[in-house]
């Protein structure tokens, strides 16, 4: 014999069931008021009993309602497993994992979500693209990756922000010069001294120009280089202070390089993950952001 209902007429029962109401079930499910009763008319058609006695102002189940609700949950319960099952035999045949990262953020956010990963799926692959925000953003627009992991401001209808963390803009020095031995450093204090910084076709270049226009904060820089880890090349050789986030800074002891945070005003990139609006992960992807998104929240809060 076929029964003609599905998943969706028992979930239906279900939040009928467990909320009471038709109203306050159509809305956690996100469907009209008129299509949930039609599901649930459809079920009792299907069973051939009435599953709620209804009234202007309640709704009771009835005996046959109440005799079914613990047969439904296991249903639907072994359905989803079962789904989560064999999402679980496509992670472990195999997959390929593509993410679009500022370069200083990969450093900083990937290993060890990566390794705990691989732990648990070691068939995944990854290609990570370290690249620059813009041209992040636009493997992310034009689904080269599936997600990427860079800095706010993102102003294409597209792509969606989630914020992670907040990644201050710090000074870097050598441990011999003067504004390393202060215990507080302001960007006023800057001038005199030989700075450091990335190109104005950076995102962080960009980003840190119009904060410091609005704080009416005005510096002139002495190098320009494309890439962070060159601004610290040439302060570890004696050539100036580096103005960079914090993530591009020495982790640890370094034995030249010293980190002091920058005051009045206080400036930070937003660092979080881009998506395309609207579209579905794969599961191996899915997987792993969830994985880091985690990760990441467990580490704010042992911090």
């Amino acid at each position: 014999m076929h029964i003609n209902c599905d998943t969706l007429d028992l979930r239906s029962f279900i939040a009928v069931m467990e909320l009471g109401n038709f109203h306050r079930a159509a809305e956690a499910l996100n469907v009209s008021q008129p299509a949930l009763s039609r599901r649930i008319q459809k079920l009792e058609e299907t069973i051939g009993a009435q599953l709620f006695e209804r009234t202007t102002r309640s709704v009771a189940p009835t005996a046959v309602g109440r005799e079914m609700l613990p047969l439904v949950r296991r249903l639907l319960d072994e359905f989803d497993q079962s789904l989560f099952s064999f999402r679980d035999v496509g992670l472990r045949r195999g997959g390929l994992v593509t993410i679009a990262c500022l370069p200083t953020a990969a450093f900083y956010f990937l290993p060890a979500v990566i390794r705990r990963f691989a732990a648990e799926f070691p068939q995944i692959r990854f290609r990570i693209m370290d690249l620059s925000a813009n041209d992040g953003l636009t493997a992310v627009s034009r689904g080269e990756v599936e997600f990427g992991i860079n800095l706010m401001g993102a102003s294409s209808a597209d792509l969606e922000f989630t914020p992670l963390v907040e990644d201050p803009f710090v000074l870097a020095a050598r441990r011999d010069h003067p504004l390393a031995a202060q215990s507080v450093v302001r960007w006023s204090d800057l001038p005199p001294h030989r700075l450091i910084t990335v190109s104005r076709s950076s995102g962080n270049r960009t980003l840190l120009d119009a904060a410091l226009a609005k704080a009416d904060v005005q510096l002139s820089f002495t190098y320009e280089t494309t890439h962070l880890s060159t601004s610290l090349g040439l302060v570890e050789a004696g050539l100036g202070v580096s103005v960079l986030p914090s993530m591009a800074t020495p982790q640890g002891d370094h034995p030249i390089i010293t980190v002091r945070p920058l005051h009045e005003p206080e400036v930070s990139r937003t660092i979080g993950i881009v998506r395309r609006r609207g579209a579905s992960l794969a599961p191996a992807a899915q997987h792993f952001l969830d994985m880091l998104m985690l990760h990441w929240k467990q580490g704010l809060t042992k911090s």
